[in-house]
Order: structure tokens, then sequence, then C-alpha cells
């Protein structure tokens, strides 16, 4: 044939020029403008506490790689890991606190299970949620921008039923909370950059988004309010996302993200936490290889196996 449709090759068959290094870059791009506006709303504090994070994320993997006799080399996922959990944490935590998270998030969450691309769980979340097990005291103390202390929108409304906060407000940022969590609108320029840059999969943030604010117009409670506040969306487009511990199916990373939106709103309106992503996401993580399981696609030209005997 002189003009061929196809060709027939050994696998791979799909090339892309997606490398780790572009990918990281552009995750840690699209997190900056949140990042940078939790330092100019809470000040030099919430740098030191990012920067320590970042700096124990490397120095803990470097440990571990030359502990388990492997080529040691920094790449952004380190980075990445010590980003986010800095940016999760409130603005108040001693600055030892971002180190502990940091090691336990790189060697428990990612080194345990075999470094990058063998993670189960969210590293950053694995090490949240430590720390908030470990000294819960410490990771509920929150501040204004003016330095005084003030409950966060999502645990003023747990505790009393107020909403302390206004749409606009909780919009741009100008509220208490973890240190990258305030500006929804800085996070959502972060969220769709990764999107039409093809990093992250559409599906898992917008269904994770939409099943929470379905079943929370359902229950009767302000659906709006719960999108814009606590860190939902950072942990809907950067976090939920992490290709370790999501399907790699379409349909698994639907019934993917709406595990998470109907666990965040389990957990926020009835158990004692004010937030739920954190063990949401890391809960829909352990439930991902199954999801993958029931929803991966037979093979070109596969045929069940006919029992005879039958």
């Amino acid at each position: 044939m002189a003009n061929q449709d196809f060709s027939v090759t050994v696998s791979p068959h799909i090339f892309d020029k997606s490398s780790k290094k572009r990918i990281m870059g552009y995750f840690l791009l699209a997190l900056l403008p949140a990042a940078g506006y939790g330092v100019y709303f809470f000040g030099a504090r919430a740098l030191f506490i990012i920067v320590v994070s970042i700096v124990s994320a490397v120095l803990t993997q470097v440990l571990m790689q030359v502990l388990l006799k492997r080529k040691v080399k920094v790449d952004g996922s380190a980075v990445a890991t010590g980003l986010l959990l800095g940016m999760i944490l409130p603005p108040t935590v001693p600055l030892w606190m971002p180190a502990v998270g940091a090691f336990f998030a790189i060697s428990i969450a990612k080194w345990a299970f075999g470094g990058f691309g063998y993670a189960m769980f969210n590293p950053a979340l694995v090490g949240r949620a430590f720390l908030v097990a470990a000294w819960p005291a410490l990771m509920t103390a929150w501040i204004n921008a003016d330095g005084v202390t003030a409950a966060t929108p999502l645990w003023a409304l747990k505790a009393g039923g107020v909403k302390m906060a206004s749409y606009s407000e909780l919009f741009i940022g100008n509220i208490g909370g973890c240190i990258g969590e305030t500006s929804a609108l800085l996070l959502l320029v972060g969220g769709l950059f990764l999107m039409v840059t093809k990093i992250i999969d559409w599906r898992v943030p917008l269904t994770y988004i939409g099943s929470l604010f379905v079943l929370a117009y359902v229950l009767g409670k302000d659906p709006v309010f719960q999108i814009l506040s606590g860190g939902l969306i950072l942990a809907a487009f950067f976090m939920a996302t992490g290709y370790e511990g999501m399907p790699l199916t379409k349909k698994g990373r639907v019934i993917f993200g709406v595990g998470c939106g109907v666990l965040t709103v389990i957990i926020r309106l009835y158990s004692g936490l004010p937030e739920g992503v954190t063990y949401a996401i890391l809960l829909m993580n352990g439930f991902s290889p199954l999801i993958e399981r029931w929803t991966r696609l037979k093979p070109f030209g596969f045929v069940e196996k006919v029992n005879k005997n039958e």
C-alpha cells in the first residue's frame, strides 16, 4: 500500500512530550500565586514555614536515597510535596512542625512504598494528617491578616452556625485559614492552568467539586460557601489529581472524584472535624486500586473464556 493509514509496531504506541521535569515545573508554577498570596497575607512567618517544609522534604528525599542505596537526585516531586505541605499548614505552627511533617511525608508516605511513582497516598496529605493526629492543638490555632486569633469560616460555621465571611471575601482570600488555601481565585487560576496544559485531568476536580455542590444542596447547606471555604479548591486541583493516588481509567476518575466530594461533605457535616478534604482524599486513595480494577478497559480483541462443560 502506498498510503498506509496505520502502522503496526511494538508497544508503547502513545508518545507525548511530557516529562517529569515539565510536569513538576508546571505544577509548581501553578501553585506559586496562591503561595505568594499566603505569604503576603500572613507575613514572613508563612514564608519561613514553606521554606522549612520544602528544604526538609528535599533533604529527606536525599537521605532516603542514600539509605536505600539509590542514585541521589533531586527532582521536583520533593519540592512539590514540601510546598503543598507548607501551604496546608496554619501560619501559627512552630517551625519544627513543617520539618517533621515533611520528613514523615517523604520517608513514610513516599519511600516506604518505593519512591516516586509508587506512592499510594498523597504524601503532603499524609504529612498533614500525621501532624493533626500528633499535635491537634497546634494544628487548629488560626489567625487573620492582622495576627489576631480568629476562627476559620468552617470552624465558625461548625461551632456556632455563623457564616463569618462573605462570598467575595472567600473568593479573594480575605479570611483566616491555612497558608495556601485562603484565595479561591488564585487557586482556580492555577488549577485552570494545569487543566489547559493537560497536566491534570479535568474529571477529578470537576466531579469532586460538582458532587460536593449537589450533596450539600440536597442536605440543605450552602454549596457555594462549602466550595469556597477551607481547602476544597486546593485539594480538588492539586492533591486529588496526584498521579499515583487516583485511578488511570476515565470512569474510575469520575468515581474517584465523586467519592471525594461525598466523603468531604459527610466528614464536614457529621464528624467532629470542620474540614474533610484530607481524610476524604486519603480514603479514596486507598480505594483507587479497586476502582481501577472495576473500571479497567478490555484489551482490544479480548474474548471471554467459555466454559465448555456448561
